[in-house]
């Protein structure tokens, strides 16, 4: 028995040192960034200008790998059940958070099986109207929803995204019956509401601003508590007359878990430096998304926060679960 403690001991030792050294050279090769979501869209487009500047400050490639589906869970599967190396990591909405509450069942926990690594990313969402419509303003589109239940329909980027949770609270705050169309991604989304296959969608600011800026989409409202510099003209959904619009949403990264706090301390190093770089923020205020790069503490934090808000957000809204 004591020579087995012994070699228990030096077995633990030497993992120890193992894991010490792998988190001294990290990184050494390539980094997998995955989005769980349609290329194209606002968490693509978040992930290549981060990525871009990881590749000067880690001196390695950072990969962009989409993996779209099931409202961002088959990425989230995949990043869940990688080796905690620090070499696969996941770029995700908010959608992550309401992912528990939402579904009836998970092949992960978002809280147990992802180590929260920084909170890229705070930013706002537009409603956005077809201009095939004949309502030209959020109440005019209320009043058309509750003459003609049932028969306006309304896009998101998937069942049980960000997107479809903040349409469906719009009905249940308005008191609305609209049909909600899934897409796979903003950009068949935001295509389908220029086209008027759909009379609205809520859009992430980073996709949705040029086509309204451009007139090819109305904006008849935004999230959160001012209007965007980037869109003087759109008002908020409080100004509107709907409440409980007043939070925005927001993009994180999370490692899978066991990932040595080494390696996630590093990599969250690395994205609050690349946010903090002047070009960087620039292009991200420029649609209206606010740099964050908390520590993985902090970020842990508010991400269970959030968990327990999109709970109670879907439990209002008497959200049904999704298979």
């Amino acid at each position: 028995m004591k020579h087995l403690a012994v070699a228990l001991s030096v077995a633990l030792a030497v993992s120890a040192l193992a894991e010490t050294a792998s988190a001294q050279t990290y990184p050494n090769r390539p980094i997998r960034m995955v989005v769980p979501y349609a290329p194209g869209g606002g968490v693509s487009v978040y992930a290549q200008l981060i990525g871009n500047k990881l590749n000067e400050i880690l001196k390695q490639p950072v990969v962009i790998e989409n993996r779209p589906g099931v409202g961002g869970n088959i990425g989230s599967e995949a990043v869940a059940k990688s080796p905690p190396d620090g070499y696969t990591v996941l770029i995700h909405t908010a959608a992550l958070a309401s992912a528990g509450p939402l579904y009836k069942s998970l092949p992960f926990n978002p809280l147990k099986d992802f180590a929260p690594v920084t909170n890229v990313v705070a930013t706002q969402l537009i409603l956005a109207g077809s201009l095939k419509s004949t309502a030209s303003t959020l109440p005019e589109l209320i009043a058309q929803a509750k003459a003609n239940p049932g028969k306006l329909n309304y896009a998101s980027s998937g069942r049980g995204s960000t997107l479809h949770l903040f349409a469906e609270l719009l009905k249940v705050s308005a008191g609305v019956d609209i049909v909600h169309i899934p897409y796979r991604g903003d950009a068949p989304m935001i295509t389908a509401v220029i086209a008027g296959e759909v009379q609205m969608a809520f859009l992430p600011q980073a996709t949705g601003q040029g086509a309204v800026q451009d007139g090819r989409m109305r904006g008849l409202a935004i999230t959160g508590t001012k209007r965007s510099p980037q869109l003087p003209n759109t008002p908020t959904l409080l100004e509107a007359g709907v409440k409980g619009f007043e939070v925005g949403t927001w993009t994180g990264i999370w490692m899978p878990a066991g990932t040595p706090p080494e390696i996630v301390s590093t990599f969250q190093q690395a994205v609050a430096k690349a946010l903090a770089d002047p070009a960087v923020a620039e292009r991200f205020r420029s649609f209206g998304a606010e740099p964050v790069g908390n520590t993985p503490a902090e970020f842990a934090e508010f991400f269970k926060a959030d968990v327990e808000r999109y709970a109670r957000i879907i439990e209002q809204a008497k959200i049904p679960k999704l298979d």
